[in-house]
């Protein structure tokens, strides 16, 4: 079963919206600096998930961008 990100990603990338998917990862990626040096609590379960969905988000950039750099330029 597919994870909530995973489709995302994937419905980003099947409609190549690229600049979602680097807004994701900023917004992911601000999350986990922000409580990554908490020290009130434990956030690993959180900073796991957050870590793991950049993981998921990266690769989705990386497959977008690859479709494109393998697009004939008449399609561009």
């Amino acid at each position: 079963m597919n994870s909530a990100i995973e489709l995302v990603v994937a419905a980003y990338v099947e409609t190549n919206q690229l600049s979602a998917l680097q807004d994701m990862k900023v917004h992911r990626e601000g999350l986990a600096m922000s409580i990554r040096n908490r020290t009130d609590f434990n956030f690993w379960v959180l900073l796991a998930q957050l870590d793991d969905d950049i993981r998921e988000i990266e690769a989705g950039i990386r497959r977008l961008r690859a479709a494109v750099e393998d697009r004939p330029a008449s399609e561009l």
